[in-house]
């Protein structure tokens, strides 16, 4: 069967697991195939600087926050359900806050770019929410783990033992097919997380975001089944705050 070249370096979800199964491929390779190794890391490396996708919301953030990255309060980072947050302000008015959640942003890119977005900012804490996204996309819960880790790495390297606090993968209506899924990688992180018992916290909503049924309440969604409706931005608001609140003593010192 050939191979449309053209048709895979147009999508976002297929570059994105070639390069992850070209990674875990990579280091299953037994030592003597070093020119096999070679080869594959050149195709990982360029795969992965092909997430142009990004480029243009990226560098917007660049641009927006040029004045406030000595003074930035708590980040919350991420994908779309951070970008869209458009009252994040006055939702947390006791707290300074900044946004800098990207579009369509997959936790992948959120490793990739956090060096480069996070450059000079110098937190209280930091909010992430991302990985939904690689799911819909068909990586697996194994996938966003190892992602998740790394993430957990760069924050670790660069902030130090800041606050940091990962929001669970939320329940949606369009992607309720994968809801084992979802509920796996949320287990799977916050498992890490406890076993840690560092500076990262696992905030769940996923469970508040369920009807008697156990299914996902559609007043917490837009019409296209997704993204957070008013009413789940103010839930959201509700238990995150709550949650930095309680936490406030350790984003203090």
């Amino acid at each position: 069967m050939r191979c449309n070249i053209k048709l895979i370096l147009n999508n976002r979800a297929s570059l994105e697991n070639i390069s992850t199964k070209l990674f875990l491929q990579l280091f299953s390779l037994q030592s003597e195939n070093l020119t096999l190794k070679l080869f594959l890391s050149i195709i990982v490396l360029t795969i992965f600087n092909l997430m142009y996708w990004y480029e243009e919301e990226v560098k917007q953030l660049e641009r927006s926050h040029l004045k406030d990255r000595a003074d930035c309060g708590i980040i919350f980072y991420g994908s779309s359900t951070i970008r869209l947050w458009n009252n994040l302000n006055n939702d947390f008015s006791d707290l300074k806050v900044t946004n800098l959640g990207f579009g369509g942003s997959t936790l992948a890119a959120c490793v990739w770019f956090f060096e480069r977005i996070m450059s000079d900012f110098k937190p209280q804490a930091l909010v992430v929410y991302a990985g939904d996204n690689d799911l819909g996309d068909g990586r697996n819960p194994e996938e966003i783990f190892i992602f998740f880790q790394q993430l957990m790495f760069k924050a670790n390297l660069k902030f130090g033992d800041l606050p940091c606090f990962f929001v669970s993968l939320k329940p949606s209506i369009s992607r309720w097919q994968m809801a084992d899924q979802f509920r796996y990688t949320n287990n799977l992180i916050e498992s890490e997380i406890i076993k840690l018992n560092n500076n990262w916290k696992f905030i769940d909503i996923f469970k508040r975001m369920l009807d008697k049924s156990g299914r996902p309440n559609p007043i917490y969604y837009d019409h296209d089944g997704l993204h957070l409706s008013e009413e789940g931005y103010r839930l959201w608001k509700e238990i995150i705050h709550d949650r930095l609140i309680k936490s406030l003593p350790l984003i203090n010192t």
